[in-house]
């Protein structure tokens, strides 16, 4: 299992976490994540910037707001080095799913395993000179906010809703009353500041700074019902029309009791052991699925380079850039990967990736009785990450 401590205060268990603070209030954690000290420099996170396959963007903010004018510019990626020329005193930039270019960082959600990792979404960085800010604002998902280099100034208000008054014409969801400040501090390299959804926050660099942010996320309704569409459509009974009793009404009126004799009907089909497995099913590919789409490595080992790194004590964990997550059903063990079903896996594999997927390391000795060919193909999925540093 994992040998990184979990990123919670001494005094503050897992469980107390959960029900005290997750989704209700802040929290400071001081030296939380000191694994992220010195492992990235501002150089660094500019330079991926400019990467064409990256997810960045670019905010300048104007000094002085003029008549009409908007105060913030966004530009997103790609990105080159003339968008930094000539940039005003106050900008930012934003790089996503660092995971996919660093597995190593992409390993520090083992720090945050008292959260399941299907709730994971992606680590951004967001780099900024002295007093480089994306404003006042909040997220509508829970996020640790975790200093990697230099300081950052927080200071975090009232809690939003949907009457949250933004301001006007601006490319970004800004405001400018967080009402009474709650929380206002500087995290040094190593702090991290959990902030749940909907809490007003705003950042200032106080230097260069590089602010990890570790973000977490659940569907939406949307998202379920649109998968559990899709996956209806393979169950040839749901297309049988419905038997309906039928009063004597106007030709022209659908009544009340017509739709709400479907409306039973269709909840009786959502609450039977069938409704259990499409709905099973459509929230395990939506959890499952990549936010965003794969980079192709550079260059890959072939099944004999890897399982000659296996031998020599190299270690395959899971890549926290790809969703690997299972279920239990009255059948057994069904596995995820990226928003597809893996099915035809034999009892070897499932344990196996049953084990990936909780964020255990795998040794040759592990894995024995996989074909590696098998493992070949996961790793080339992306559903694994070869460590072959042998700390």
């Amino acid at each position: 299992m994992s040998t990184i401590p979990l990123c919670l205060p001494d005094s503050i268990t897992p469980e107390q976490f959960l029900t005290e603070y997750w989704q209700k209030k802040p929290l400071l954690i001081k030296q939380g994540l000191p694994q992220l000290i010195d492992m990235f420099e501002p150089d660094d996170m500019l330079g991926l910037a400019l990467e064409e396959d990256a997810s960045a963007r670019l905010l300048t903010q104007a000094s002085i707001k003029q008549a009409d004018t908007p105060q913030w510019q966004l530009k997103k990626s790609p990105l080159t080095e003339t968008d930094f020329d000539n940039l005003p005193e106050q900008w930012t930039v934003l790089v996503q799913n660092l995971e996919q270019w660093s597995p190593e960082l992409g390993q520090l959600w083992q720090a945050f395993d008292f959260i399941p990792q299907w709730q994971r979404d992606d680590i951004m960085v967001s780099y900024a000179p002295k007093g480089g800010s994306v404003g006042k604002h909040y997220d509508d998902y829970d996020v640790f906010l975790a200093q990697g280099y230099g300081q950052r100034r927080w200071q975090l208000g009232n809690f939003c809703d949907k009457d949250t008054e933004f301001v006007a014409d601006e490319p970004i969801r800004l405001f400018n009353d967080m009402g009474e400040i709650v929380f206002d501090e500087i995290l040094e390299a190593g702090d991290v500041l959990y902030v749940p959804p909907k809490l007003s926050h705003f950042g200032v660099a106080q230097d260069d700074c590089l602010t990890f942010s570790f973000g977490c996320r659940r569907p939406n309704l949307m998202q379920v019902i649109d998968n559990m569409a899709d996956i209806a459509t393979n169950d040839s009974d749901l297309f049988v029309p419905m038997l309906l009793p039928q009063a004597l009404q106007a030709s022209g009126e659908l009544q009340a009791d017509s739709i709400e004799a479907i409306k039973a009907q269709l909840l009786h089909m959502l609450q039977s052991e069938r409704g259990d497995d499409i709905i099973r099913q459509a929230v395990a590919e939506v959890v499952s699925k990549r936010q965003y789409d794969a980079l192709m490595p550079e260059e890959t080992l072939d099944t004999d380079e890897l399982m000659q790194a296996l031998t020599e004590g190299a270690t395959l964990q899971a890549d926290y850039s790809n969703r690997l997550l299972y279920s239990q059903t009255d059948d057994g063990i069904v596995l995820y990967a990226n928003g597809q079903r893996l099915d035809g896996l034999d009892d070897s594999a499932i344990a196996a990736l049953v084990r990936l997927a909780n964020g255990e390391r795998l040794q040759g000795q592990d894995v024995t009785a996989i074909d590696p060919d098998d493992l070949s193909e996961w790793l080339e999925n992306g559903w694994v990450w070869l460590d072959d540093s042998q700390e």
